[in-house]
């Protein structure tokens, strides 16, 4: 099977420092990541500056300000993204971006990512929509939130505006979100009904175990990528903390990952692969003699018994040796090969 292409998300977590940033790309670069997907923002095209902050819009403990100012503060202005972008390329990770208004994503294209996140937060803006596939990049399109004619919808409009690479990332946007709402089956669904590369954007709480397990499962269902959350110290409690991996642990999901790929195998059957036919050649029974066997006796069923060993013919051969006669004495339990007998009179 095709290996899963991995994405590290940067998202907030750089808490507005370029220096923990690249301490982040880092981590993901050496962890095995294949991409990092970073967030744009212009506020004042993103955001009114009444816009209330509260659960949901900000991490945890976050909202002790007005949402905007706080914002404004977090997030790089253009002329810092450069440096970040130019740095996650220099460590071999494709660059993702997600632009969140028509500023952002004038800028994204001049920073030449190799792929576009469209938002499930712009389904409605059709107008941003048909720009991001006039664009013509591939496009992460991210459907949490999103009703299946609405993707429809929004497929239809990047189709239309010559996006021809789109793949469809599914996951519940909650930070964190809830085991029991993360839903990995509904991946078939999409891919059943778009006929589409689907993706799974997994938001459990880093806090669980299982938070590196989830992703693994989206491999049977045939998942060609899985993007995860990635900090540098959860426990610092920064934007975006509350799904984020600190790095052993995204390194030890990478690890899984490709762990799972590897005992995934093929969907198809072929011939017996060496280490099958070990076990085979070691465990399947074969013919012997149930009793000692003269030389010229005729071979009845009683004399023959069925054995693991190391000699002896398949006991799918039993009726040939029935009726035959020996050729010379055979003792007990000793193989049974087809020179060991011949015709009866």
């Amino acid at each position: 099977m095709s290996q899963t292409y991995i994405i590290a998300e940067l998202a907030c977590s750089h808490d507005g420092s370029v220096e923990l940033a690249k301490k982040i790309i880092d981590a993901a670069a050496d962890a095995g990541a294949d991409a990092m997907s970073m967030h744009l923002t212009y506020m004042p095209d993103y955001m009114v500056r009444h816009y209330g902050t509260g659960p949901g819009r900000v991490s945890a403990g976050k909202d002790t300000k007005p949402i905007y100012e706080y914002l404004c503060e977090l997030l790089p202005t253009f002329d810092v993204w450069p440096e970040i972008v130019d740095h996650a390329k220099s460590r071999g990770l494709d660059v993702i971006m997600m632009p969140n208004d028509q500023p952002s994503l004038n800028f994204a294209k001049t920073l030449e990512p190799a792929a576009l996140v469209l938002s499930a937060a712009c389904f409605e803006e059709y107008d941003f929509i048909a720009n991001v596939g006039r664009a013509e990049l591939p496009v992460f399109l991210r459907v949490g939130g999103a009703t299946l004619g609405e993707m429809e919808t929004v497929i239809g409009i990047l189709r239309k505006n010559n996006c021809s690479k789109i793949t469809l990332l599914y996951g519940h946007q909650n930070y964190p979100t809830a085991i029991s709402e993360t839903n990995i089956a509904f991946l078939s669904c999409l891919q059943q009904t778009f006929g589409l590369p689907v993706g799974l954007a997994d938001h459990v709480d880093a806090d669980e175990d299982f938070a590196g397990i989830a992703p693994l499962l989206a491999i049977p269902l045939g998942a060609t990528c899985i993007e995860k959350h990635i900090t540098f110290d959860r426990s610092a409690k920064g934007e975006d903390f509350e799904s984020a991996l600190n790095p052993d642990e995204f390194e030890l999901m990478v690890t899984r990952i490709r762990q799972a790929e590897s005992a995934m195998g093929l969907r198809h059957a072929e011939g017996l692969d060496e280490s099958s036919a070990f076990y085979r050649r070691n465990v399947r029974k074969r013919i012997v003699a149930a009793r000692d066997i003269k030389a010229g006796k005729r071979i009845e069923r009683e004399d023959i018994a069925t054995k693991r060993t190391d000699e002896g013919a398949s006991p799918v051969h039993i009726d040939y040796f029935v009726g035959r006669i020996a050729t010379d004495d055979i003792p007990m339990d000793k193989g049974l090969e087809f020179d060991s007998v011949r015709p009866g009179q």
